[in-house]
């Protein structure tokens, strides 16, 4: 059965973990050659190591998104490589420190905005010129459910970089089209990961969570990455500027 990547090659950052992991695994899966960015050198090893055992190939390349200079290397290793791209999903993010808006400081604030927006755009830009060049692609940006609403948690900086990035989702999709380039973004809800495990240690505190969806229970970094999968795939040709929520009904109540 032919696979639906086979030939083709798949960008995911922050992929040493949780969703970016489960999502460069189901590349792999699909058939493509998947390039593997991450700051942790040995988690993100491990990743690309997980895709060859199961009969893919991926390579590693260590990448810190925020960067200008590192994200150009990460694209420049990506065509020395592989000599071409067609997909990429621009994951890498951080929730950055929980704290009311107003206690916010201007250190706080660019180190979020600095890999969650910033870093999206130096990623989908050189996304966009290769593929642009090469005649097409598809790309999924890494929102949130907060990226659609607002949360008294004290999230406010990382909200404001996951409704900044559906913008810049639909505005790259909209220049972009015609030349054969999609660019989506999905929305999770609480998602099963080590960083959720953390920050629900206090008594109580998963149960809330989960309470906060209607499904009755967090989703899994391997739902998100089918979205992503989908979305990247020719069975999603006319999709394009798009927010796909993946939320166990979260946004919907």
């Amino acid at each position: 059965m032919t696979k639906r990547f086979e030939g083709k090659v798949a960008l995911v950052t922050g992929a040493s973990s949780g969703i970016g992991q489960a999502t460069a695994l189901a590349f792999g899966r699909e058939g493509a050659k998947v390039v593997v960015a991450a700051r942790r050198v040995q988690q993100g090893e491990e990743t690309a190591e997980m895709i060859r055992r199961n009969g893919g190939e991926a390579t590693f390349v260590k990448a810190d998104i925020s960067s200008a200079a590192e994200v150009e290397s990460l694209m420049r290793a990506t065509i020395e490589v592989y000599g071409r791209l067609d997909c990429a999903l621009n994951n890498a993010g951080t929730s950055g420190n929980l704290m009311p808006a107003v206690d916010v400081s201007e250190q706080e604030w660019d180190s979020v905005i600095n890999t969650n927006l910033k870093g999206a755009w130096l990623c989908l830009r050189h996304e966009i010129a290769l593929m642009v060049k090469q005649g097409g692609g598809s790309i999924v940006n890494m929102s949130s459910v907060l990226g659609l609403g607002g949360t008294p948690i004290g999230a406010s900086v990382y909200v404001a970089s996951k409704h900044a990035l559906i913008g810049l989702t639909k505005a790259t999709a909209v220049e972009y089209s015609k030349q054969g380039v999609r660019v989506n973004a999905v929305c999770p809800g609480f998602i099963e990961t080590a960083l959720i495990e953390v920050a629900t240690n206090a008594p109580g505190a998963k149960e809330q969570l989960i309470a906060l969806h209607p499904i009755g229970r967090l989703g899994t970094p391997e739902e998100v990455a089918e979205a992503v999968i989908w979305l990247c795939s020719d069975a999603a040709s006319f999709v394009t500027g798009h927010s796909m929520v993946v939320d166990g009904g979260y946004v919907a109540q």
